[in-house]
């Protein structure tokens, strides 16, 4: 680590001349690049992951992050770091990564497989041709992970292919994967098959097939979340609101608006969240709000849920601005 940062100091030393003459965005950029190739250096060298990923979404600069992972993997025969390479390219969720993640969904590690798949799943790719023979991966990992990207394409072609697999699926979890897939999909045909699986033995099962329900606007899968969302138990209510992670705000409203006044405020700070990724642009400004005006735990609640949105702090204060909260 000590060895890429002197580097890094070292390469914008030599640069300042260079830098001094540029525009001041273009020194941003040049800035941010150059913390992008120490942010790469070090994950090279044994950094963690989760932490590369963050500094590298802080820094910007997605695509040109993409183009220098590419070259590193030109050159990396290390298997650890080959894998930790993949896994931030999928994460950094840019265009410009789709054609070499479906380039390394084939490869011969599979975990590098299960990485690419998911970043294709992150980017909502089309590409159905690298995903589906992924369905019958000897690892399970990269069988979830395809299922999930094929659902996130949203093709409902894929749809019977989906649920036809998930009959003869061994592992709980990727047949899980498969059933929401199919709602996700859109393949409203499968329907009536998602509702066969509402009285499998397996719990997960059947809740996994009411939440594809769910996707598919089916009233039967409405009414098994709904009567999650009606219990006691603060538990198994937030198992009923996450039935509509993923469903449109218009699909969703009806159940979920009335919880922005439920007294479990970390309920109506999920639903808000849920609500907003589903299309309903005015759920951001009700959980800043929101969270501006809470307190203590409560405060946590809403952070939560707009940490996990990445909101930047110049749109925090634009949306507090707007609502006349601060100057």
């Amino acid at each position: 680590m000590r060895t890429s940062l002197c580097s890094l100091g070292l390469a914008l030393v030599l640069l300042a001349p260079l830098a001094l003459a540029l525009p001041p965005s273009a020194q941003k950029r040049l800035r941010n690049r150059s913390e992008v190739d120490a942010q790469l250096e070090q994950l090279v060298a044994g950094a963690p992951v989760p932490t590369t990923i963050s500094r590298l979404r802080y820094a910007g600069e997605a695509e040109y992050a993409a183009e220098q992972i590419q070259l590193y993997l030109r050159k990396v025969v290390d298997e650890r770091t080959r894998r930790n390479l993949t896994a931030v390219l999928a994460a950094l969720e840019t265009r410009g990564a789709e054609p070499l993640l479906a380039r390394l969904a084939s490869d011969g590690d599979s975990p590098v497989r299960m990485y690419a798949a998911q970043g294709l799943g992150k980017l909502r790719s089309r590409r159905v041709d690298v995903l589906m023979p992924l369905l019958e991966d000897k690892s399970s990992g990269v069988r979830k992970e395809a299922a999930k990207a094929l659902g996130l394409s949203g093709n409902p072609k894929v749809g019977k292919t989906l649920v036809a697999l998930a009959r003869t699926e061994q592992e709980p979890e990727v047949r899980a994967e498969l059933l929401v897939a199919v709602g996700r999909s859109g393949d409203a045909k499968q329907g009536e098959t998602l509702k066969e699986f509402l009285s499998s033995d397996s719990e997960s099962t059947r809740f996994a097939a009411a939440r594809g329900l769910c996707h598919l606007g089916a009233p039967e899968g409405f009414a098994f979340a709904n009567k999650l969302l009606g219990s006691q138990d603060r538990f198994v209510r937030r198992q009923g609101l996450e039935l509509y992670d993923g469903v449109s705000a218009k699909k969703a409203g009806p159940s979920l608006k009335p919880l922005l006044d439920d007294p479990d405020r970390s309920l109506a700070a999920g639903s808000a969240r849920i609500l907003y990724q589903g299309g309903d642009p005015k759920m951001l400004e009700w959980l800043v709000l929101a969270s501006f005006k809470a307190e203590g735990e409560e405060k946590l609640a809403y952070e939560k849920e707009l940490e996990g949105l990445r909101l930047a702090d110049d749109q925090r204060k634009a949306i507090l601005r707007k609502a006349g909260a601060v100057p």
